[in-house]
């Protein structure tokens, strides 16, 4: 039987679409961007599934969309347990290790793509940093981290990973907080995307989360941030390099980003306990002074004492070794919105980096 067409009789909703950054966190540390997970054989279709039918109609009420096509497209999505495993945190007392992390994106094999990638787009990288003053060498830590540059964009169909994500979450460990919530959400999101662009929902493939395209975005971030930064009519973020820079850009200045600030200093932790518990409680939260740092114990050099914005004390573990401290700015902020982790953020900053000096020969602005 051959599928139905897509959505055609789908009309805008006027309430705003809601704002969702990807808020996976560092649950899959086993797996983390750029890492290949490849999608298992498909397990049983969600067609007879108790939740499919109310789902449906809530969505079709809440955003004008025929409960039919709904409720046609979900049964023939898949229920999958390499989601479901992917998904899963590691075991409880797994040791993460920043520089074991960082090994996997800055090495000379993504620098190359990254470089190649900025030459391909400078144009547009640098539109994008004069309309939103996010640097070239950010978006594309970005992108390099996300998908290799295209290279890894994800070989799960989007609706089998958000399907299996909203109605079959894994409640494992025993504790874990149920995010099925949150997928049910972006499901819903990647209707109202499909359905806009004329897309059938069973073909668009990404990662076992549901993103999408060479920034990974969720369907919620696309329907809420992407770009048609070259104004030809359609926004495509898995070969329009245009749309890529000029959507990352976009993303991250809608989260904070300020134009010329640092993302991070060097900073060494404090002798005191109490001190350190303190500095800790607000983890990636930018919540302290430099002033305030240095009252607790922080060692910051001269650039740092000097920064007038707020700052967070953030720690990345090194395994059985001593951690590394920096103190994170509302940029360094800016990029976790992007993927709550402190590692992800270093990791993109650290490419970032590492391109520029490879472009250009001089230090980043950002260091």
């Amino acid at each position: 039987m051959s599928p139905p067409a897509p959505c055609p009789t789908w009309r805008p909703s006027r309430r705003l679409l809601c704002a969702t950054a990807l808020g996976l966190g560092f649950e899959a540390w086993a797996s983390p961007p750029g890492a290949r997970p490849k999608a298992a054989e498909p397990g049983a279709r969600y067609a007879g599934h108790a939740s499919i039918a109310a789902f449906a109609a809530e969505v079709a009420e809440r955003r004008q969309l025929p409960a039919r096509w709904l409720v046609g497209r979900l049964e023939q999505a898949r229920h999958s347990e390499a989601v479901r495993r992917l998904i899963t945190p590691p075991p409880a007392g797994t040791a993460k290790n920043w520089r074991a992390y960082r090994d996997r994106f800055i090495e000379p094999q993504r620098i190359a793509a990254g470089l190649a990638f900025w030459r391909a787009h400078e144009p547009v990288l640098a539109e994008a940093e004069a309309r939103f003053g996010v640097p070239p060498e950010v978006v594309l830590g970005i992108v390099g981290v996300e998908t290799f540059y295209g290279r890894i964009m994800g070989s799960f169909r989007v609706i089998d990973a958000l399907a299996t994500l909203a109605f079959d979450f894994p409640l494992v460990p025993p504790g874990r907080r149920d995010r099925s919530g949150f997928f049910r959400a972006e499901l819903e999101e990647f209707f109202v995307w499909c359905a806009r662009e004329g897309r059938d929902p069973v073909t668009p493939l990404g990662s076992y989360a549901g993103a999408m395209g060479l920034p990974q975005f969720m369907p919620s971030s696309i329907n809420r941030y992407a770009l048609d930064f070259d104004g030809d009519g359609r926004i495509d973020l898995v070969a329009n390099g245009a749309d890529v820079a000029g959507s990352v850009a976009r993303y991250l200045s809608e989260f904070g980003w300020k134009a010329g600030m640092a993302t991070h200093y060097a900073a060494t932790s404090p002798a005191a306990t109490e001190d350190l518990a303190v500095l800790r409680e607000k983890d990636i939260l930018p919540s302290f002074s430099a002033t305030q740092m240095t009252e607790r114990g922080v060692g910051l050099g001269e650039a740092a004492r000097a920064h007038e914005g707020p700052l967070a004390f953030v720690e990345l573990e090194n395994g059985a070794d001593a951690p590394t401290h920096v103190a994170g700015t509302t940029n360094f902020y800016a990029i976790t919105r992007y993927n709550w982790s402190s590692y992800y953020a270093m990791a993109v900053i650290e490419l970032a980096q590492a391109l520029k000096a490879a472009r250009t020969g001089t230090p980043s602005r950002m260091s």
